[in-house]
């Protein structure tokens, strides 16, 4: 499926997102493996270019995915970032807020088979890959809650899932915070992402005149498009080998 992908630059820093687009989507979030060849590939590219992981999940989970890597990082969609320095940031002032609503969230999980709420902390989602016929009444729970919660947070659907999260933090912001440091700051941003939660993204990317890529169907802010994440892993290996050609610049992954 690739298409309209950009000529590989050496300039490039990479924002990726990480479910549907370095992992295959899975029924249960916590079923996610990498496949083979995908670290060492990470490792490689974060050998020769900034390299950030921006996704929904905790920064902590991430590193237990990717493990021994710890790479630079938003996770929670930008309520928590670890710059390249170490230092890490998190918007935990309105965490407490969650307390009132959770119990709601998990009835509503109990009595529904294949309905799945995952709280992430500064984050509150509710899944119903495994139950899509319950999409319109997890989408009125989860807009009813927010309606308690006030104009703090914001309601995003994904991928067979609703989050409740706090205002002012998108997969934008957080490669628009990203790309204000070193080693990022005088790069060309390239985001590679399958969701419409990455479309914040896709937008500072191509208004910072960098790279878009969507991975799998659907509309899209991004020009370029890759089919899943084998092509992907595919894509980023080619990258560090066509690096490597240019500059000899860090040992190729197999």
């Amino acid at each position: 499926m690739a298409q309209h992908l950009p000529a590989f630059g050496l300039n490039w820093a990479f924002f990726l997102d990480v479910d549907g687009t370095l992992l295959d989507i899975v029924q249960h979030p916590d079923d996610v493996q990498c496949g083979p060849g995908l670290i060492d590939t990470l490792a490689a590219l974060h050998c020769i270019a900034p390299v950030a992981l921006i996704s929904g999940r905790p920064i902590a989970m991430l590193d237990r995915l990717f493990a021994p890597l710890q790479l630079p990082a938003a996770g929670q969609h930008g309520a928590e970032s670890r710059l390249s320095n170490g230092q890490v940031s998190r918007q935990d002032t309105h965490a407490q807020a969650f307390t009132a609503i959770r119990p709601a969230l998990e009835q509503f999980a109990r009595q529904h088979t294949g309905v799945l709420l995952e709280d992430k902390g500064l984050t509150l989602s509710l899944h119903y890959r495994m139950a899509p016929a319950l999409e319109g009444e997890a989408q009125a729970l989860m807009s009813h809650l927010l309606r308690q919660l006030g104009d703090d947070f914001v309601l995003m659907a994904g991928n067979k899932v609703f989050e409740i999260r706090p205002r002012g933090r998108d997969k934008g912001q957080a490669i628009a915070t990203f790309m204000q440091t070193a080693p990022f700051s005088g790069h060309t941003p390239v985001f590679v992402g399958d969701d419409v939660t990455d479309e914040d993204g896709f937008r500072i990317v191509n208004w910072m005149g960098g790279y878009a890529i969507k991975v799998g169907e659907g509309a899209t802010l991004a020009r370029g498009r890759l089919e899943d994440a084998g092509e992907v892993l595919d894509w980023l290996r080619h990258y560090v080998q066509w690096h490597a050609l240019q500059t000899g610049a860090c040992q190729t992954p197999s």
